[in-house]
């Protein structure tokens, strides 16, 4: 039987980092299932999914600690095998003047509609005409199955209109297929 094993690791970031991580993650007998990795301000952070055997996770565990000997700040998680919940995915894209508040403005309205977010990337850039920075987001929801996306849609324009910024709501399950 497996055992899902969740990592967080972050710490100054440096070469040879994530090979270090996937060393002592090979050694110990797990597998590398999934990960999200990233440098900011200088910082190395990371969330990794790793499997083991059942009978190996607490070995596994005890070898991905020791990177808090390479200065590194480790959390290690079991997963859980819970049930799927009844949603679809739905992709969000948003771009406009950053400033203050943007994540939680769109993220409240995804609460309140029972929508979860499954992924979220944020990056700020400047703007090409312009240099001002500019927000971009792209998330991955989890939409519930009884939510009708119009009116997910329509909460979301009224917020973008208020904050000024563009944003997209795609349902992959309803849109055609792209042309060769």
């Amino acid at each position: 039987m497996k055992t899902s094993v969740i990592l967080t690791v972050i710490g100054p970031d440096r070469p040879g980092l994530v090979s270090a991580v996937a060393a002592r993650a090979r050694a110990a007998g797990g597998n590398w299932l999934e990960s999200r990795m990233t440098q900011l301000a200088g910082q190395f952070a990371g969330v990794v999914l790793l499997e083991a055997e059942a009978d190996a996770a607490d070995q596994l565990e005890a070898a991905l600690r020791e990177l808090e000997g390479d200065g590194l700040q480790v959390q290690i998680q079991r997963g859980s095998e819970l049930p799927a919940p009844p949603w679809h995915r739905v992709m969000l894209d948003l771009v406009g003047h950053d400033r203050p508040g943007i994540v939680q403005d769109i993220t409240a309205i995804l609460s309140r509609h029972g929508v979860s977010v499954e992924t979220l990337d944020t990056a700020c850039k400047p703007g090409s005409m312009t240099g001002e920075p500019m927000f971009h987001a792209q998330a991955q929801l989890g939409v519930p199955e009884d939510l009708d996306l119009d009116t997910l849609q329509d909460a979301l324009e009224a917020l973008a209109n208020e904050l000024m910024v563009d944003l997209e709501l795609h349902d992959p399950q309803h849109e055609p297929p792209e042309a060769a």
